[in-house]
């Protein structure tokens, strides 16, 4: 049986902040990048003192929804508070849920579909969403926490990133860069990414430190070497990159990068996280001894809370 022979629309649930049990269903796309984001969002619940009981289902296309439904095992699990997804291919899945099932339904991201149609949207704000009731701005893109208590004093981690629509490369500025920082007396590691072009990490002294090709990077790599990491220095391409590496305990600087033009969103949106001290631009700084542990950014725990107040105003 289809769940749209269930029978009509069900009410939604009266999720509010005083409610401390919550069902959540998160349909995934397939995308790693935007499965991290709904599940960092679980995790804020979690952080709010929410017990999350999470259901991971896989999304469907919209021709197979329309075909046969959504899939009837969801019959049998319990009644959402909220439906999320992240990714167009889930955006389908989400509505159908919330029409036949009731609950809130989350988008993370900008979605594909009008903002309308959800009831909540959680958008970076450098992505320039229009200020709907329903939008929750969030501070870069919505990034899983990481262990705390692991910081190693002289642990130093370098990120790089590629050419992209936002920034040139200059290979050789870039080299200069991490010349720069590979001076400093620290354990380095450094890895690439898909988008590194070649010849970047040549010539670079001997002794540079351990690198880490992208390829050969096993998984849970990068949150180990982030947790670990006492200064993380990101190229000014990888916002999602930087985001991640400010959920860590580390001091977080900008290898700088030339913008394409001169109207850079991610350029902004890092000049802000420089603006409020959140990260530095200035490659010299990292001689500057470091004091102790950063309060890391916690932008999904802020989401949480935002989510859970404005669903608390609507059962007022």
């Amino acid at each position: 049986m289809s769940a749209g022979a269930r029978g009509g629309v069900i009410p939604i649930s009266r999720v509010g902040v005083s409610q401390v049990r919550l069902t959540v269903w998160r349909f995934l796309d397939g995308n790693r990048a935007h499965e991290k984001q709904t599940a960092a969002l679980v995790s804020g619940l979690r952080a709010c003192g929410r017990e999350v009981d999470c259901h991971d289902i896989p999304a469907a296309k919209l021709g197979t929804l329309l075909r046969r439904g959504l899939n009837p095992h969801l019959s049998s699990l319990p009644q959402p508070d909220f439906i999320v997804g992240a990714g167009h291919r889930s955006h389908w899945s989400v509505l159908f849920a919330r029409r036949y099932f009731g609950g809130r339904s989350v988008v993370v991201m900008r979605p594909s579909l009008p903002l309308h149609w959800f009831d909540f949207a959680i958008i970076p704000e450098h992505d320039r969403p229009p200020p709907l009731q329903n939008v929750i701005l969030s501070q870069g893109a919505l990034t899983e926490p990481l262990p705390r208590g692991r910081r190693r004093p002289g642990k130093g981690l370098i990120l790089l990133g590629g050419p992209s629509k936002h920034f040139s490369w200059d290979a050789s500025d870039v080299r200069q860069h991490l010349q720069r920082l590979l001076a400093e007396p620290l354990d380095w590691t450094l890895s690439d990414s898909r988008r590194t072009p070649e010849g970047t990490l040549s010539g670079l002294p001997a002794a540079a430190g351990e690198i880490c090709h992208w390829r050969d990077c096993p998984p849970g790599w990068l949150a180990e070497q982030l947790a670990q990491a006492e200064q993380v220095w990101v190229t000014g391409d990888s916002v999602s990159m930087i985001f991640e590496a400010l959920q860590s305990e580390a001091r977080v600087g900008v290898i700088p990068l030339p913008s394409r033009r001169p109207a850079n969103k991610v350029r902004a949106a890092v000049q802000r996280l420089v603006d409020q001290e959140q990260l530095t631009d200035r490659v010299e700084d990292v001689s500057i001894p470091v004091a102790g542990p950063r309060e890391p950014l916690a932008q999904e725990v802020l989401c949480a809370r935002a989510l859970l107040r404005r669903c608390d105003r609507l059962t007022d």
